[in-house]
């Protein structure tokens, strides 16, 4: 008995299609770590694949494939849907190293909580800019992306053999280098506001060296901080815009370069 609209004759282009939705899920900043069951995932991955295959049919293989190659195929269709959320994740990952950076320069090195999207105990203010950084993906509405991105990968990248000497390596490791320099623009302001105070504190405890300035610097610096981090969230909404749309592009390039 055929399932509607997927005959039972596709079962293994289903499962191909369920592997590559599969891993791309899982790997999706509003879906990754353990605050969503696997059972919930896997039901998602399901209603994806049901809903979608209709139209990745035409570019699943169409004769019969053996054991060997399906495995293969399989392995490849994960491979891809982690490169995917690869890329996605890397724009994360900036932001909670410039985070990192702000909190160590505020004196919250000591403050770390447990992050339940990575399960990693990040710092106080690493945790407060992935969750600003997710709430931005939200609000951008690029969850909705995916879906997408899910059918035009197939059309880009069929299920096959995938080719990493065309650049995709090089193109990976550019966008880990970006990471960091995404990092540091977004901790920018910030450090440099600390950076001034500290100096200015400085000059005071050689003018006054009754003042004890390490203590004073701990509220002063979080202070500080705080009123730069309100001051500068709409130029941070820009850039963390401009970045999710240049993620969209990477992607696409991405699958252009395994091809």
């Amino acid at each position: 008995m055929d399932l509607p609209f997927i005959p039972l004759s596709q079962a293994q282009n289903v499962l191909l299609c369920f592997a590559r939705i599969m891993a791309l899920l899982t790997a999706i900043p509003a879906f990754t770590g353990n605050r969503i069951a696997g059972r919930i995932k896997i039901g998602l991955a399901a209603v994806t694949t049901l809903l979608l295959f209709p139209a990745m049919a035409p570019y699943t293989p169409q004769a019969p494939i053996t054991t060997t190659w399906f495995g293969v195929l399989l392995i490849n269709e994960v491979l891809i849907g982690i490169l995917i959320g690869l890329v996605t994740q890397m724009v994360f990952a900036a932001v909670s190293f410039g985070g990192t950076v702000i909190g160590y320069q505020m004196g919250f090195s000591a403050a770390n909580i447990f992050d339940p999207q990575t399960s990693q105990q990040l710092s106080l203010m690493s945790q407060f800019a992935n969750i600003l950084a997710l709430l931005v993906f939200l609000t951008l509405d690029m969850h909705h992306f995916f879906f997408r991105a899910i059918v035009e990968s197939f059309v880009l990248l069929p299920p096959g053999p995938l080719d990493f000497s065309g650049g995709a390596v090089d193109h990976l490791m550019a966008q880990a280098s970006h990471m960091f320099e995404l990092g540091v623009k977004f901790s920018a302001p910030v450090l440099a506001l600390l950076l001034l105070t500290n100096l200015v504190l400085g000059i005071l405890a050689r003018v006054f060296p009754q003042l004890n300035v390490f203590m004073l610097s701990f509220p002063l610096n979080i202070g500080i901080a705080f009123v730069v981090i309100g001051l500068t969230f709409s130029a941070t909404f820009s850039v963390l815009r401009r970045e999710f749309d240049t993620m969209a592009e990477n992607i696409l390039t991405v699958l252009h370069l395994l091809k």
